[in-house]
């Protein structure tokens, strides 16, 4: 039997640059990975069978908009706060916000924002929240949000998003609340981007 020789096979991985991506490309990657995150979390959901009623609830009802509302508006006083008075390359995301919200019509920022809002926060609060808890789960969560890990103030705002997002989530028992408040984060930082004047 012939063996395999692992010495001939190379993987090449190098980390791509904004600017070597088309918008096309960056589109089909967003809404790919999306896809898999969202059949991540209905696998682990097909084992875990949560109690999806409770978990979608509309009880709460106006708790759902005061608590995603309210933590929303928090994170973005924050990120004003960030970048007002840390220095643009601490903030550096390697333009693909940028590329991703600068030239979208708002129709497409709030597509965008919900699709990330709903599948991240499904996996995230929804499956891997329930098995690991807040921590834990802040902690992958800031870890898959790659292009900020190299650099710790990003990196730590990430994860208290994160937690705030389990936190509010405990706190109204349904998985709409940190949905709102994600899609919230993401459809106003789009639209600052997309429509900001530079100075």
């Amino acid at each position: 039997m012939k063996k395999f020789n692992f010495k001939s096979f190379k993987v090449r991985l190098r980390q791509v640059k904004a600017e070597e991506l088309n918008d096309r490309l960056l589109l089909i990657n967003l809404y790919v990975t999306q896809a898999l995150v969202l059949l991540a979390a209905v696998v682990i959901m097909l084992f875990q069978r949560p109690d999806l009623l409770q978990m979608f609830s509309i009880e709460p009802g106006l708790t759902i908009v005061l608590w995603g509302a309210l933590f929303a508006g928090a994170v973005l006083a924050v990120d004003l706060l960030v970048t007002n008075w840390v220095p643009s390359e601490v903030t550096d995301d390697g333009g693909i916000n940028q590329m991703l919200f600068g030239n979208r019509p708002l129709w497409h920022i709030a597509l965008l924002s919900l699709v990330v809002a709903f599948c991240e926060e499904l996996l995230f609060r929804g499956a891997i929240q329930a098995a690991w808890g807040p921590y834990w789960t802040s902690i992958l969560f800031a870890a898959i949000h790659i292009r900020y890990l190299q650099h710790w103030l990003m990196t730590g705002l990430v994860f208290s998003i994160s937690y705030g997002l389990g936190w509010i989530y405990i706190q109204t028992g349904t998985l709409w609340t940190p949905i709102l408040a994600h899609f919230l984060i993401d459809f106003i930082m789009g639209c600052i981007l997309r429509y900001r004047r530079e100075s």
